[in-house]
């Protein structure tokens, strides 16, 4: 079957947008794509589809998003090694989906190498199962100190006998000496791996690039595969790294605003997302060393992979008299999973599941109290808004148990009829553990409406859709796409 590598000269040069753009590009074309990435690292998380044990399993957010862009559901398969960083020097490993430890980063250096059959195994599975797999790298193959044991980078790509192009961002800078510099530390081996590169991020007139883009190739020896422009749609799409949250400029004139608190280990915050596109709604991603805007309308707690320890960050940055003060002035809050357990009354991680184990006092605005126990829950859910109905899709991906007389007044109910979440007595303080709540319309129209504003129709997986669309289009008109599939090794790479 054929597979194709994108590599990149470092992080965020738009490895992940190019890889879905490119799986959009062939899946339109007709063919059976998958998107594979060997290691990922990222708290953004997905549930995948059950494997074949029976299991539901997470893979990075990204690989969702790529799995979506093939038309075709997630699997575990697709990101068989997932890194879930809980400090600056350790993360909690995912192996096909499943919990496996938590590692310091030493640690794991020395357990990743045992990982590659792992990963080959997975590829050799979705190569059985598609006419192409789009790979996608991390990081960059020019971190020769990481090159022993390597399974991201050349490591994988000369093991599974696949052909690599090389990403530079153009819009950071340096991108001739990203590129060459790339060539020059390589070793003869991972050098041949790359069959040609990428200028990705361009803005402005292309001939003004034309002799940037020959010195490359003859430096090189690579060919030039083409000039990606700065792709709009791209934001329009779930963003992998949070240090896009700082990013997003704030409208001048919106009904509501709603703060979501950057905490140290948030995860999953493109749960958000949807808020954004809301004519009506200013969302504002509040840095750490900076108070909760006092004219917040809704304060939103987000999920977080180190609860206990984001819940002391949260306090040191003051956070929580700006909520409590916020709660007294009648403002609402809403927590989704990490944030739902810090509203409650007491978190518990005795067996330091998610970092050096110990207990807390919550914020104490539900009547919850949560022990982290217990198989990570991992599975999709349905159902609508207790108050007011709107229906709602999305899953759940937690190791807490969280237990009260709160839930008693659930904020969702499940289709089965269950109860899921809870609400403070006067309605105004809520949260459950359903990530992608806000995706559907009818729920984010049923939780924006507390707040007196209305919301799009829209669901906002089409409007994903959309810009995967977009982007594919792109990437038509400025790759070289006939070279690409026959690197690929598509037997049909004509027009």
């Amino acid at each position: 079957m054929a597979a194709l590598m994108i590599q990149g000269c470092g992080s965020d040069v738009g490895k992940s947008v190019l890889v879905a753009g490119l799986c959009r590009l062939f899946a339109n074309r007709g063919y059976r794509v998958r998107p594979f990435k060997p290691q990922n690292m990222s708290n953004n998380a997905a549930v995948t589809e059950p494997d074949e044990t029976g299991r539901r399993g997470e893979i990075g957010r990204a690989q969702a998003l790529q799995a979506a862009a093939c038309r075709t559901p997630p699997t575990v398969h697709m990101n068989p090694v997932l890194l879930k960083p809980q400090s600056d020097v350790g993360a909690q490993l995912v192996v096909r989906g499943q919990v496996e430890a938590n590692y310091a980063a030493l640690a794991y250096q020395a357990r990743k190498a045992a990982l590659l059959d792992v990963v080959l195994d997975s590829f050799r599975r979705l190569e059985a199962e598609a006419d192409l797999v789009i790979v996608e790298g991390a990081g960059s193959p020019a971190e020769i100190n990481l090159r022993d044991g390597d399974i991201a980078n050349m490591g994988f790509a000369l093991a599974a006998g696949v052909p690599v192009v090389l990403v530079g961002d153009i819009d950071r800078g340096h991108v001739i000496a990203s590129l060459v510099g790339a060539q020059a530390v390589l070793d003869a081996a991972d050098g041949g791996a790359i069959q040609g590169f990428i200028i990705n991020k361009f803005r402005g007139d292309p001939a003004l690039f034309e002799a940037g883009r020959r010195e490359i190739a003859a430096r090189t020896g690579w060919p030039d595969l083409g000039l990606v422009p700065w792709l709009a749609a791209a934001r329009r799409l779930p963003a992998e790294d949070a240090v896009v949250l700082g990013e997003a400029g704030k409208p001048a004139t919106r009904r509501v605003t709603i703060a979501v608190p950057i905490l140290r280990h948030i995860a999953n915050f493109d749960d958000f997302d949807p808020l954004q596109a809301e004519p009506e709604v200013n969302l504002v991603h509040v840095p750490p060393g900076t108070p909760l805007p006092a004219d917040a309308d809704l304060i939103v707690l987000p999920g977080s992979k180190a609860t206990l320890s984001d819940l002391a960050f949260l306090r040191a940055q003051g956070w929580d008299i700006d909520l409590k003060a916020h709660v007294r002035r009648g403002g609402r809050v809403l927590g989704i999973c990490g944030g739902f357990q810090m509203l409650g009354r007491t978190i518990a991680d005795t067996k330091g599941l998610e970092g050096p184990p110990g207990r807390a006092e919550g914020l104490g605005l539900l009547e919850v109290d949560t022990v982290l126990a217990g198989d990570k829950v991992l599975e999709p859910c349905r159902g609508e808004v207790a108050a007011g109905g709107g229906a709602y899709e999305g899953f759940e991906m937690h190791m807490g148990r969280t237990t009260g007389e709160g839930l008693q007044r659930p904020l969702l109910r499940r289709s089965d009829g269950r109860g899921e979440g809870a609400t403070s007595a006067d309605g105004r303080v809520a949260g459950c553990y359903v990530h992608r709540l806000l995706d559907a319309g009818p729920a984010r129209a049923a939780i924006l409406g507390q707040l007196g504003v209305s919301a799009r129709a829209e669901d906002h997986r089409v409007a994903i859709d959309a810009a995967l669309d977009e982007i594919a289009a792109a990437l038509e008109v400025h790759l070289d796409v006939v070279a690409l599939a026959r690197l690929a090794g598509l037997e049909d790479a004509g027009s």
